[in-house]
């Protein structure tokens, strides 16, 4: 890979992304949600800084980090006027040239009215924000079910070999929402194991492989008459069993 991605456990429960191209030595980091501890794991280079939505556990950090380095802060169109600091608007099928890499920029509305993802193909890297989680999904704050159904089908359809980086470490509860939706197969019993094993050391539980999580994660199974007969909605269309899913999780 020419890409190396060091995840920056910030806040409570947040990952930034650190990323370096090491063909070119450019730096970028991924939602920043606050400077310091970014920071502390930069050297003195920092030439990018790629925002997925306006939320500021995502943003805050990029005024300062911005201020500090001089690097170029981009994110979502629809949203710069809620993304501080902001530079450059993107949006889908936009491309982004970081150092040698280059990142394919998808919409993923749902989590919130404007939100992209990053994917660099190159090395199968997905930076996916609060749209895709490891067995999990963003709640719907500002979008609609049917947007954030046709984000995850969007982000479903890459290879299944990337590797999902997403912005909290939420695999716990989304692992017992799973568990929760009927008897688990031997691969889910698999990840339930490795997930407690890596939160026992304190470790992460990100990147997560796409393969796994379409096998695995009830939000991009939605078109599945399994998750569909779990949540009461046998033969009804994909986005009706997905918003039911999401409203389920969110009572849980």
């Amino acid at each position: 890979m020419s890409i190396e991605v060091e995840l920056v456990p910030i806040l409570s429960d947040n990952y930034a992304y650190i990323l370096r191209d090491d063909a070119s030595g450019a730096v970028a980091v991924v939602d920043p949600g606050e400077p310091d501890g970014v920071a502390a794991r930069l050297g003195d280079r920092l030439d990018m800084i790629l925002l997925t939505h306006h939320h500021a556990d995502h943003v805050a950090g990029a005024p300062a980090l911005k201020a500090r380095y001089g690097a170029e802060v981009i994110g979502p169109t629809g949203d710069m006027r809620r993304v501080p600091a902001i530079d450059r608007g993107v949006d889908g099928n936009d491309v982004v040239k970081f150092g040698e890499a280059i990142a394919h920029v998808f919409d993923t509305p749902g989590h919130t009215r404007h939100h992209v993802a990053f994917w660099f193909s190159d090395d199968a890297l997905l930076f996916a924000g609060d749209t895709l989680f490891s067995l999990g999904c963003g709640r719907l704050f500002e979008g609609a079910p049917a947007q954030m159904w046709a984000s995850l089908k969007t982000l479903r359809g890459l290879p299944p070999e990337t590797q999902l980086f997403c912005g909290h470490e939420y695999t716990p509860g989304n692992l017992a929402f799973a568990l929760s939706l009927g008897p688990p197969s031997q691969h889910l019993k698999h990840r339930a194991d490795w997930v407690a094993a890596q939160r026992e050391k304190n470790q992460p539980t990100i990147p997560s492989r796409l393969g796994d999580e379409i096998a695995l994660n009830p939000f991009l199974r939605a078109d599945q008459p399994k998750m569909a007969e779990a949540v009461g909605k046998a033969g009804r269309p994909a986005e009706e069993v997905f918003a039911a899913l999401r409203a389920a999780k969110d009572r849980s």
